[in-house]
């Protein structure tokens, strides 16, 4: 007799899939894992791209402090600095920091808004995408595992009517087969027995259909489902790791774009320092510090041997402390002055800056006669101002009382006045350093105030000798050792006797030049001349014709040829003067 259980194909358990599920679990956990650490890693990198920014955030402000640190400071000493080549080209260098430290700044902003901004938002976006695939892999893991017990309940239930009507039926078989069962109990053994088959079929038919649908289930699930939610995972893990090789590119080029910038500034740096001219720097300097003074003359020999008055040289020490001599003379021969070895004199010099040496007291004056114009030019301005304003309200009296600004204008008026003869006594005293005019008397002194800025002791007849110091100044000092009573008209005549400059060389006139302007002198092409005073740096040479007829022509314009000997002494006195 077969078996039911043969013979309703049931042949024990089916073979689970449990082990793929646990292996898919576990597949879900490593790649729940693997994600999450992708996204870490994603993290890190926004993290260092943050605190790159803030490194290059502090180096630029500690790049512009470090600059604006060593800016020279306004209406200061440091200003007049800066016409030097080499403090101009610090200044350039100081300028270029500024913007070599903008730069960085623009690394920070470009490297917050396209990397750390960007990415941030991306790892908000990928954290929500990997929940939702890793949800629909647990869905779907749950769906399975629900068949699959659907599956097993149907088994156990088609097994258990199976072994139902199996026993059913060998009781039909026991009780027909015993000759002393009632005809009645047997009939029932048989429709026990076959209501337990029928429920054995139905079982059967349930079973079949719940295998069927598992496996149709089981065959999507590890087909279609899975399949597709692993390669969203992995198009996801594939699409952070593109996106961090691309921050990653970003962060080179945000640092490549700024190189070009960056090197013009290194290369503005690099021409500020080749524009640094030392011979110009010293040029300054000479021009600054330079006094104009000629170097004393030789010491004249004293005949003792012979009766004689003695005589002190004027170039002679002695006579530089005792001849009386108030100021010298700009382009004159200088009487003898020592003056590298005086000390400098701390007062308040006098108003024309007669305390000074000739170069320095030009500079003074024309600077003072500068401040004086602007003062006038600004004063005039106000004062037409005024005056329109004033003609304003006297055509619409409605608009103010013209008469209210009378008393400004006439302030105005006198305030320009006294200014304007400022200037002219400056200028006076400018155009007079300047040999355009002659020396002043000793009334004109007296008239100009400077006698209340010297000692009074010179009313007893106690020698001022103005000596300079190489610093730029010259003091007035009383020398009772030199102190010598000269009658009055023989010291105005020493005064105003000046010995003309000795000849240092020769120079031929390359172009023809017309002097017009005071103080020079006119030569033809081709003309040769004598060379008294050579080029200072101001672009003028002085030369002579005759005795009665010298005065400037421009350098350019003509060919100097200097004797040796006397240009070697010329420059050593030069070096002596400046």
């Amino acid at each position: 007799m077969v078996s039911l259980s043969l013979q309703y194909g049931f042949h024990g358990a089916i073979s689970p899939p449990c082990l793929c599920c646990v292996k898919q679990k576990d597949q879900f956990d490593n790649l729940e894992k693997h994600t999450q650490w992708g996204i870490d890693v994603l993290e890190k990198y926004i993290k260092f791209v943050k605190e790159r920014t803030e490194i290059e955030l502090n180096y630029a402000k500690q790049l512009r402090n470090l600059s604006k640190k060593y800016q020279p400071k306004k209406n200061s000493k440091e200003e007049e600095e800066y016409r030097y080549t080499s403090t101009r080209a610090f200044l350039a260098t100081l300028n270029e920091m500024n913007d070599y430290a903008g730069q960085h700044e623009v690394i920070s902003e470009n490297m917050t808004s396209l990397i750390t901004g960007e990415l941030t938002r991306y790892v908000q976006e990928l954290k929500q995408e990997r929940k939702s695939h890793f949800h629909d892999g647990r869905k779907a893991q749950q769906h399975i595992e629900t068949c699959w017990k659907q599956l097993e309940a149907s088994k156990r239930r088609f097994e258990r009517d199976c072994k139902e009507a199996d026993r059913a039926q060998q009781y039909f078989e026991k009780m027909d087969a015993d000759i002393n069962v009632t005809k009645a109990d047997v009939e029932k053994a048989r429709q026990q027995a076959q209501l337990r088959h029928q429920m054995a079929e139905d079982s059967k038919a349930e079973y079949s259909s719940t295998l069927q649908k598992f496996n149709s289930e089981q065959h999507d699930h590890y087909y279609t489902h899975i399949p597709n939610i692993f390669q969203k995972i992995q198009e996801m893990e594939e699409r952070r790791i593109v996106r961090i090789g691309e921050s990653m590119k970003t962060f080179a080029e945000v640092d490549r774009q700024v190189i070009p910038i960056i090197g013009k500034c290194l290369d503005e740096i690099t021409k500020a320092a080749e524009s640094i001219d030392h011979k110009n720097d010293s040029q300054l300097v000479i021009e600054a510090f330079k006094s104009g003074f000629e170097p004393p003359g030789d010491v004249d020999f004293e005949d003792f041997t012979q009766p004689m008055k003695r005589t002190v040289s004027e170039s002679s020490l002695s006579n530089s402390r005792g001849d009386g001599k108030s100021e010298p003379k700009f382009g004159g021969k200088s009487k003898g002055k020592l003056w590298p070895f005086i000390k400098k004199n701390k007062g308040a010099g006098p108003e024309d800056f007669s305390n000074l040496p000739p170069e320095q007291r030009r500079k003074k004056l024309q600077q003072k006669v500068d401040e004086l114009n602007k003062d006038i030019q600004k004063e005039m301005d106000q004062r037409d101002a005024l005056t329109k304003m004033k003609d304003v309200y006297i055509k619409n009296p409605q608009m103010g009382d013209a008469a209210s600004v009378d008393h400004r204008l006439a302030e105005l008026g006198q305030n320009i006045e006294k200014l304007r003869l400022e200037a002219q006594k400056f200028e006076g005293w400018l155009a007079e350093v300047e040999g355009r005019l002659p020396a002043r008397t000793e009334q004109a002194r007296r008239q100009s105030g400077l006698y209340e800025a010297q000692n009074t002791s010179a009313v007893n007849s106690c020698a001022q000798d103005r000596e300079s110091s190489p610093d730029g100044s010259y003091t007035e000092e009383q020398s009772q050792e030199t102190e010598m009573k000269v009658p009055a008209t023989d010291f105005d005549d020493e005064f105003d006797d000046e010995e003309p400059l000795p000849t240092i060389g020769t120079c031929k006139a390359l172009y023809t030049f017309e002097g017009q302007n005071e103080g020079t002198i006119s030569v033809a092409e081709g003309e040769m001349l004598y060379v008294i005073e050579e080029d200072k740096g101001d672009g003028w040479t002085r030369i002579r014709r005759n005795e009665d007829e010298e005065g400037y022509v421009p350098t350019s314009y003509v060919e100097v040829y200097l004797d040796k000997n006397a240009k070697d002494v010329y420059k050593s006195l030069q070096k002596i003067s400046e």
